[in-house]
Order: C-alpha cells, then sequence, then structure tokens
C-alpha cells in the first residue's frame, strides 16, 4: 500500500510518496492504533509529519477508543476524531474500501495526503499514476507523429485561431499560491492549446498581441512573458523560470503591458544571475520539467509542458497529471 503527502516536500515534485506493508487501510489504522507516542511513530512509519494525522491516535488513547474492525466504522472515527483545518462542508475526509483521501492546512498552504491500497492503483492508473510517481524526472520518450491522445479531465483552452495541427500542448503549473483560485489546493485545472505540438509553442506565443493574452489565464500570461523574440523552443523559456525567485514567481500587472517586449523586461528584471542549485530542469522535443526550488520552508514548485505525441506515449500518466491538476482528490469527478 501507498501513503502520499503533498505538501511542502524537499522534493522536486512536492510530494511525499511512502510504501507500508498492510494491504488495506483498515489494516494500517488497526497495526498503528495503540501505538504510545503517534507523533514519532507517524514520522517514523510515513518518512516524516503528516498534519493532523496523529489526532485521531491520540484520541484512540486518550477515550480508550476500540480498534475499527470495519471500513464503516472507521469512518465514523476519523469524522469524529481526525482533526482537519477549514472543513465547512465535511468533504476533506473521503474514505472508501480502498483509498483514503485528506484534505487540511497547516495554517501556510493547503495539504492532502492520502492512503492507497494496490486494488485501488490497478484499477485506476489514469488518476493515480501521476500521484504516486516519485523519481525526478517523468519519463521523456514520445509516440511517432499521427498519435492520439483523448482524456476526460476538465481542461481551461486557449483558442488558437488559424492553427491546423492536429496535436495539443498542456500546461500544467503547480504553484503555492494560484493566481486564479489563491490557494494551492482550490485548482483551476490545466491549460490546453490546440492546433500546436511543443516544437512549436514559443513562435505561437512570440506573434500574440498583448490586447489579447489579457484574456489568458495567469499561467499563460506568464509563459507568454517568460518567451524572449528571438527563442525557437520554449526551453530558454522554462529556464528563465527555474531562475525566478520567491513564492510566488508571476510579476504582477504582466497583462497590462502594452506589449509582448515590455513583458519580457518585466520578467528579465527580477532574474538572478542563475537559478538555485537545487532547481531541476528537463528539456526534451514533447515535454519540458522544472521544479523551481523556493526555500528551505516551501520547497518546490513545478511546471509540466507537454504536447500530444508525449501523452500518447504515457497516457496513464499524462491523464493522472490532469487530474492532479484538476482536483485535490484523484477520484473527483
Amino acid at each position: 500500500m501507498y501513503f502520499v503527502c503533498r505538501w511542502r516536500e524537499e522534493s522536486p515534485f512536492g510530494k511525499r510518496v511512502v510504501t507500508v506493508p498492510d494491504a488495506t487501510v483498515l489494516q494500517w489504522f488497526r497495526r498503528c492504533w495503540d501505538r504510545n507516542d503517534p507523533d514519532e511513530w507517524i514520522n517514523a512509519e510515513l518518512g516524516g509529519d503528516a498534519y493532523g494525522l496523529s489526532s485521531v491516535f491520540e484520541r484512540a488513547r486518550e477515550r480508550n477508543l476500540s480498534r475499527p474492525e470495519t471500513v464503516d466504522e472507521l469512518r465514523t472515527l476519523l469524522h469524529r476524531h481526525l482533526w482537519v483545518e477549514g472543513d465547512d462542508e465535511g468533504a476533506f475526509i473521503r474514505l472508501s474500501e480502498h483509498a483514503l483521501r485528506v484534505r487540511t492546512d497547516d495554517d501556510e498552504v493547503d495539504l492532502a495526503y492520502y492512503l492507497i491500497d494496490e486494488d485501488a492503483v490497478v484499477a485506476s492508473p489514469d488518476r493515480l499514476m501521476y500521484l504516486l510517481h516519485d523519481t525526478w524526472p517523468l519519463p521523456a520518450d514520445a509516440a511517432e507523429p499521427g498519435a492520439v491522445f483523448t482524456h476526460d479531465v476538465r481542461v481551461r483552452t486557449i483558442r488558437c485561431t488559424r492553427l491546423v495541427e492536429p496535436d495539443s500542448v498542456f500546461s500544467v503549473r503547480l504553484s503555492w499560491d494560484s493566481p486564479d483560485t489563491g490557494r494551492n489546493l482550490d485548482l483551476a485545472g490545466a491549460i490546453v492549446f490546440p492546433g500546436l505540438s511543443l516544437p512549436g509553442l514559443a513562435s505561437y506565443l512570440r506573434g500574440i498581441d498583448a490586447p489579447v493574452i489579457q484574456r489568458w489565464p495567469c499561467d499563460a500570461r506568464l509563459l507568454w512573458a517568460l518567451v524572449a523574440s528571438g527563442d525557437n523552443c520554449v526551453g530558454p523559456a522554462l529556464a528563465r523560470y527555474a531562475r525566478l525567485p520567491g513564492y510566488e514567481a508571476s510579476p504582477a500587472g504582466i497583462d497590462r503591458v502594452p506589449t509582448h517586449e515590455a513583458a519580457h523586461r518585466e520578467i528579465r528584471r527580477l532574474l538572478p544571475s542563475q537559478s538555485h542549485s537545487k532547481s531541476r530542469i528537463r528539456l526534451n522535443p514533447h515535454i519540458g520539467q522544472v521544479a523551481r526550488y523556493i526555500d528551505g520552508f516551501f520547497g518546490f514548485d513545478q511546471w509540466f509542458l507537454f504536447d500530444t505525441r508525449w501523452a500518447a506515449a504515457h497516457p496513464d500518466l499524462a491523464r493522472s497529471l490532469l487530474h492532479y491538476a484538476n482536483h485535490w482528490d484523484p477520484w473527483q469527478a
């Protein structure tokens, strides 16, 4: 079984993935129920803290609560005794037979943690493969021209007029303070540029006028500003992103500048001479990946740009990444 913590982790993907020996979520809770020091046990068992998870074990010891015998009993105990923040509608603790999903916050950022058994992984690779992936970088190989990729995940579409390529480019930026929603787990979804492949994205962006991008989502505007007039691919733009400092990388007001050149000047004004040594970047013809190191508190944020040919070669990984950018619960429709 797998434990995943989506939080401020010292990992390029901003999550911690740990395997545990139990076959089911219920078995894991039953094994952990009577530990003398729940915090110490969780840190040792799960490779670090999981904010609030120890609370249910502490209440079990304080009130001499019996081990749950069924999933329904465990669900009741979790809803009564597991500490979560901001759960005004009672929707942040979600337990099924094969998976537990919990959302909370640590007063600085949102976080989510998961316990997922093998049956769930086998049944839903299109929702879980990226969540469980913990080795940087993602694979880079791509399908042949003409390959097809389909998905049913909500995305935001940039209408690219006069483009006739059958491919699309997908943009997934995972940041700590989304300008579109204001919370890192209130997710707006990936952005799609239909009619483009990744090698042609930079030249397309260079030709877009400033008034057009005012209607675009923030991440698309930021990518537009990161591309320089001489860039023939998006690699230099992603390298500039890796160099941007701070918690929120997007300069204020780039949607109000009169020209692309002025927007790019705003980007260059913010750039230090080089990226942090912990930042990671991997550029391939059909996928670009950046893990931008912020600091020792927030760790990393991530940006993935990939096209249809990469997604067709890795359909479950691509679909699960789109789900990851769409909702904190991978099973949310």
